[in-house]
């Protein structure tokens, strides 16, 4: 009997001291933040977010209040407590036949909207529009509102195609609104506010875009600092099919038929594998903006160069 209280005893000791040690090596994991972009662009985006949230994994999704499947991204997104969720500051409508104006009506924003109503193309075509600050405030806040009128826990908000961070007067706007609305604003490429390092995989040729991504977050993570990786997904569909991106030619094939579908089928792909999920815990720690908020100060947005 003393025996076997012994062992009882010795299991004890051990258990108490190595379930510490396993958390304070879990702890030490880079942690990596990934963040799904595009999320109520239409329904095969927010088919894809779905099937990454019901893996219980912890990330964040930037959603597009702007565009038409919104509503049903909301409805998604309100049963997956591990999902955070930002604004994606939609100052663009990117897809050929597939297009979107802003939240304000085109009345109240005339230089945000082109000769049909719509935002336009592109970066460059936004840089030469004649586009007005106030004007830009007032679509962006009512953006921001509508996110906030939905019922979701709004954690930051970051800029679609990098316009609402691209000049210092827009930054300071950018800024300002996530002041007003008590909002952090998560990194992009060349500006973080968090320490975040960046990477994106939208750029990635498909052929190797799975093998890139595990192997930057298996061996290339920074131990020190939250590691951000951009992801654009999408399921299989006859409309994400013949979606074809007006600003790159990398989305395109020579012969003119769109690629963005398998970009982001890939990315959806390289996400649900059991390559990736075996390293959560092992080789990373995942987390999303909310948790990682929780120990940040967003009352002092201080903007710093990634690299």
């Amino acid at each position: 009997m003393k025996t076997k209280s012994a062992f009882y005893l010795f299991l004890l000791i051990i258990l108490t001291h190595v379930n510490p040690l396993m958390a304070q090596k879990a702890n030490k994991l880079p942690q990596l933040l990934i963040r799904l972009d595009d999320i109520g662009m239409n329904h095969s985006v927010n088919m894809a977010a779905e099937k990454v949230a019901k893996t219980g994994l912890p990330f964040s999704v930037s959603l597009q209040f702007a565009c038409p499947w919104y509503q049903e991204a909301v409805e998604i997104l309100k049963k997956y407590p591990n999902v955070s969720v930002g604004v994606h500051l939609t100052l663009t409508s990117e897809w050929k036949n597939y297009r979107w104006g802003p939240v304000t009506g085109r009345t109240a924003v005339p230089s945000l909207v082109d000769e049909v109503g719509y935002f336009p193309h592109s970066t460059s075509a936004f840089a030469k529009s004649g586009y007005k600050l106030d004007e830009v405030e007032t679509e962006l806040s009512a953006q921001i509102e509508r996110a906030l009128a939905s019922g979701l826990k709004i954690s930051y908000i970051d800029p679609h195609m990098g316009i609402a961070l691209s000049t210092p007067e827009l930054r300071a706007l950018t800024e300002k609104l996530a002041h007003k609305y008590n909002l952090a604003i998560s990194t992009l490429s060349s500006v973080t506010y968090f320490g975040e390092t960046y990477m994106e995989m939208w750029g990635e040729p498909i052929a190797t875009k799975k093998k890139i991504f595990l192997d930057y977050v298996s061996n290339k993570l920074n131990p020190e600092r939250p590691n951000l990786v951009v992801i654009h997904t999408a399921t299989p569909s006859p409309e994400m099919d013949a979606l074809v991106d007006m600003n790159s030619n990398m989305m395109n094939a020579k012969d003119g038929k769109p690629l963005t579908s398998l970009h982001r089928q890939t990315e959806l792909n390289m996400l649900l594998s059991p390559e990736f999920r075996s390293m959560e815990g092992k080789k990373f720690r995942m987390i999303n903006y909310r948790q990682l908020l929780a120990t940040k100060d967003i009352s002092i947005l201080k903007a710093s160069n990634t690299k």
